[in-house]
């Protein structure tokens, strides 16, 4: 029995140290955007403590220079409590990092975003959305004929430089999440097709027939892991970082090794590429896990069920984050 006890109080302490030892391998070695202009798409007011806490938490350091906003489709008013959950929504946001309440949007039109577990959401009116919000350039809608060929002739500009959303699989299946999925893909591959077109319709240099094809926003999605993985909390880290390494080695990205740019202007310049995937991963206190934890225990007091707690104890996502950079390839007329 004292042997028993011994193992197990032995295997109490390695685990959360083998954990901190990762993720202070991976804060030292692996890119984290910097100066960077950052939009987290979610569907739902708690997503963003729920799935990207570790996220919100790297990229709102102040050191990094980031500026993060979050974009959320709907207020969550499947129970008739949207009101209060927009609120509690932008308390969560700031105890995430954010810089200010404005920082926060909600879009409160059921009609076309239902709070919903069986509707998905026309990936076109979410694309249509998010140009007018972070590209009103790339819009085709000018009453004019003179206007509409000037915006064709001129290339998209952004004012985003990154968008994070969840994958294909939306972490839980949630027609919702799987719904931003599509909808952010066809949002930057509008602007692919915009930016070709103005390309093509004057004389490239070399600099521009080099990244024509390179979208002018980075799409980082939120990988869904199997269910074992989901709920094995901090014990995921070594499979998470693994797997994010595989990914890169497997796309062959030489810029995994390049430094992110740090320039920042009105229409910043992608000078090298983007990583292929990210990963967040953080402590177990202040400004890592119990922050992620304050932002759901906290400011989404009307979600506070009896199961969020295990979500929150058990739960890979409050931990630890990975992200892939989504590939886009421009249809040949």
């Amino acid at each position: 029995m004292d042997t028993s006890l011994l193992s197990l109080s032995l295997l109490v302490l390695l685990v959360p140290t083998l954990y901190l030892y990762t993720v202070s391998t991976v804060a030292s070695s692996r890119l984290v955007p910097r100066n960077k202009r950052i939009c987290l798409l979610i569907a739902h007011p708690d997503d963003e403590a729920m799935f990207f806490a570790p996220t919100v938490l790297a990229l709102t350091q102040p050191h990094l220079g980031n500026h993060v906003k979050i974009l959320c489709l709907s207020s969550g008013d499947a129970a008739g409590l949207g009101e209060t959950r927009k609120k509690e929504l932008v308390a969560s946001g700031l105890v995430l990092g954010l810089r200010k309440p404005e920082d926060v949007y909600v879009v409160d039109n059921p009609g076309d975003f239902p709070d919903s577990m069986t509707v998905t959401w026309s990936a076109d009116l979410i694309a249509s959305l998010l140009r007018d919000a972070f590209a009103p350039s790339s819009s085709s809608s000018s009453s004019l004929p003179s206007q509409r060929n000037q915006s064709q002739s001129q290339t998209p500009t952004a004012t985003i430089d990154i968008l994070i959303t969840f994958d294909q699989h939306g972490i839980s299946s949630h027609p919702n999440h799987i719904s931003l999925y599509h909808g952010a893909r066809a949002f930057v591959s509008s602007l692919m097709t915009t930016s070709s077109t103005a390309s093509s319709s004057k004389n490239d240099d070399d600099h521009n027939k080099n990244n024509k094809n390179k979208p002018p926003v980075d799409l980082y999605t939120l990988t869904t892991v199997n269910v074992v993985r989901k709920y094995a909390g901090i014990l995921d880290a070594l499979s998470t970082l693994v797997s994010a390494t595989l990914v890169e080695w497997r796309k062959n990205d030489s810029s995994a090794t390049s430094p992110t740019s740090t320039k920042t202007n009105a229409n910043p310049q992608k000078d090298h590429p983007s990583p292929k995937a990210l990963i967040f991963m953080h402590g177990l206190g202040k400004g890592g896990w119990l922050t992620a934890r304050e932002a759901m225990t906290r400011a989404h007091l009307s979600q506070m069920v009896w199961f969020r707690y295990g979500w929150i104890t058990l739960s890979r996502y409050m931990f630890m984050n990975d992200l892939r950079l989504e590939s886009f390839g421009l249809k040949q007329d």
